[in-house]
Formats: C-alpha cells, sequence, structure tokens
C-alpha cells in the first residue's frame, strides 16, 4: 500500500489524544513498526523527509504518526509503551515521569533556534501594536497569552521576553492550547499574543490577525524540542532504536542543506519544501519559502546546559516534583553511535 500523505495533519485540530493513524509502506519483508508523535509544528520535518526519501525504509522501518498539541501530553503514551518516539517540547511533566522511574529518553535536537532560526516567535494582535496599546515588551502586562502546555519551552521563552520588560511570568495570563489553535485565537481576540511555531506564526500574520514583535533575539540558542524514546523501545527493540536515529540524522542534514540565511532557500530547498507541501495540509510552497524555519543540530546534539536552564525555571514555578536533573533524561548514545559510523556532518557548498 501507498502512504497516504496530505491529512497528516489536521492543522486545526483540537484533539487532545487522537488515534494512532498508520502510513503503511511498499513491503518486500518484515518491518519494525515505529509510533511517532507529533506536534503540528514545522520542526516534523526530519520525520517527514526520512519517510519521503526512503530513509525509513531502508532500515526496514515503518511508522505511523499521531498529532498531540503537545510533547508534555506524549509523556504517559511514551511511558506506558503506546508510543515509541516523540517529538517536542522538553517539559516539567517529563522531567517529572524520569523522577518517578519512568524511562523516557531526549535521544536528539528537534528544533532549536541558532541565530537567525527563530521559529518559535512572541506574536501580538495587529489591532493592539496599530492602535499604540502595545509597543515593547513591558506592554505585555495583563496579557491573555497562549502558549502549548504548562511548564514547556515556550513558557520558558515568553519568561524571558517578559523580563526584558521588567515583568514576571505571573503578570499574564496563560490560556493553553495546541499550536494550531493559536491563529484562532488571536483572529477572534481570545487571546492579545502567543508563543507558537511555523507554520502557524506565518499563517496568523498573513491573516492579518497578528504581528510578530520578536524571534530568535528574545532568547538566542533556546532548545525548544527534543526527539524522545520511550522506555519500551530502548529497551525491547534497540535495535530499531539506532536504525530510527541513522534515518532521521540523515534526514535532518537533507534539511540543513537546504537552510541559507533564516530560510528555506539552500540548493535542495525546493525539494524539501515539496515534502512540506505534499505531507500537510499547508499546499502552498510560498508558505514555507516564507516562514523562518527551525534549526535543528546535523549531528543531534541537544543544548543540555540551555535545558537546564529552563528547568530552573519550571522549578521556580512548583512544576518539578521530587528528584531528577536533566542529564537524566537525556541519552546521546543512539546519535552517538550514528555520528561515528557515517561521520560528523558537513555543509555542501
Amino acid at each position: 500500500m501507498r502512504i497516504t500523505r496530505g491529512s497528516v495533519f489536521v492543522w486545526l485540530t483540537m484533539a487532545v489524544m487522537p488515534a494512532v493513524v498508520g502510513f503503511p509502506h511498499d513491503s518486500a519483508g518484515a518491518e519494525t513498526t515505529v509510533r511517532i508523535g507529533t506536534t503540528n509544528s514545522s520542526s516534523d520535518v526530519a520525520f517527514f523527509i526520512a519517510d519521503k526519501k526512503g530513509y525509513f525504509k531502508q532500515e526496514g522501518i515503518n511508522i505511523t504518526l499521531t498529532p498531540f498539541d503537545s510533547a508534555a501530553k506524549m509523556v504517559a503514551p511514551l511511558g506506558a509503551g503506546q508510543l515509541d518516539v516523540g517529538g517536542g517540547a522538553p517539559s516539567a511533566g517529563l522531567y517529572n515521569a524520569v523522577a518517578r522511574g519512568i524511562n523516557i529518553k531526549i535521544v536528539a535536537d528537534k528544533g532549536s533556534s541558532p541565530p537567525g532560526y527563530g521559529y518559535n516567535p512572541l506574536l501580538v494582535r495587529k489591532d493592539l501594536v496599530d492602535s499604540g496599546r502595545f509597543k515593547s515588551f513591558k506592554d505585555l502586562k495583563g496579557f491573555k497569552v497562549a502558549g502549548v502546555a504548562k511548564g514547556t519551552s515556550p513558557d520558558a521563552l515568553l519568561n524571558e521576553a517578559l523580563k526584558k520588560g521588567g515583568l514576571k511570568f505571573s503578570n499574564v495570563e496563560m490560556v493553553y492550547m495546541g499550536f494550531p489553535q493559536h491563529v484562532l485565537a488571536l483572529q477572534n481576540k481570545a487571546v492579545d499574543a502567543a508563543v507558537t511555531t511555523e507554520p502557524s506564526a506565518t499563517r496568523a500574520e498573513q491573516s492579518g490577525a497578528a504581528v510578530r514583535y520578536a524571534n530568535d533575539e528574545i532568547y538566542p540558542n533556546q532548545q525548544i524540542a527534543v526527539v524522545l524514546y520511550g522506555g519500551s523501545f530502548i529497551k525491547e527493540n534497540p535495535e530499531a532504536a539506532k536504525k530510527f536515529m541513522r534515518a532521521y540524522i540523515k534526514a535532518v542534514r537533507d534539511y540543513n542543506d537546504a537552510l541559507k540565511d533564516g530560510r528555506l532557500a539552500g540548493a535542495n530547498a525546493e525539494e524539501i519544501i515539496g515534502i512540506l507541501t505534499e505531507y500537510t495540509a499547508i499546499k502552498d510552497p510560498k508558505v514555507y519559502s516564507t516562514i523562518v524555519p527551525n534549526g535543528c543540530n546535523p549531528d543531534g546534539e541537544v543544548n543540555v546546559a540551555n535545558m537546564k536552564k529552563d528547568f530552573e525555571f519550571y522549578k521556580s514555578q512548583g512544576l518539578i516534583e521530587g528528584k531528577v536533573t536533566v542529564e537524566q533524561t537525556v541519552d546521546r548514545s543512539f546519535a552517538d553511535a550514528v555520528v561515528k559510523e557515517i561521520g560528523r556532518y558537513k555543509p555542501k557548498g
């Protein structure tokens, strides 16, 4: 059977725990099915590339994709063995699960914000900017702000923005919803601002509902999203876990080859944009040539120092329960093994 594409993401779904949607491959032999949780974000792109270009198939892997509002809501199914892989923001919920002895590991970068690649911007409603109600970070006081889930990296980013205005996190009212719903909430004036992701950010701008106030300058080099492995996947199928990582890193390197000057404008950008338009509900390639793309380390490395900073913010908010460290949640062995095998990334051109 061929992969059914285009319906992978219903960008305006409000489902919290939808059923797994399978995408079986043509197969001449037995394959390992790997169940992946995603977040309706452009940083899911490496999963799409690895599928489209046959990297998963080459490793004998068949994938299923399930959209979640946030990676925080993947923690329970990852811990229960209902998901093998998750992709999204590190969260207080993840650290608390590890503190309880649940084996979930951060195994690779999925989305980060090196200079020029702030794909997780602060949006402010356009009418508030036009009226002069909002002029700078200090004007966020009293705002109702859309986030994705309590105790996740977008909250930590917002906290940095608030500090620039001399404010505290408690000076705003948070409203949590999936990234695609941020667009509707801004359009309906249900929220005043949002810390969102691409392509939702560009869609909100193009609709005239919001203005992109700041990108990566708020919080440079933040580790926004990661790849997670469930403990059952690691323990019961370590070879498949390594094969998955090999396919994933190959795809991330293809993605990095498509990046140039803060846009999908590299040598193979047309190919990557074509994959995005094929696998998502957004069929206009101009959207993907316009968005601010995410950074993603081509060797799978994660920014542990930054995650520790965000961890301390979650702790200050009373969200961390029990004794746990960021280092306990990170397992570099899969990415390191792949990089040792295929070498470190060398940019093309």
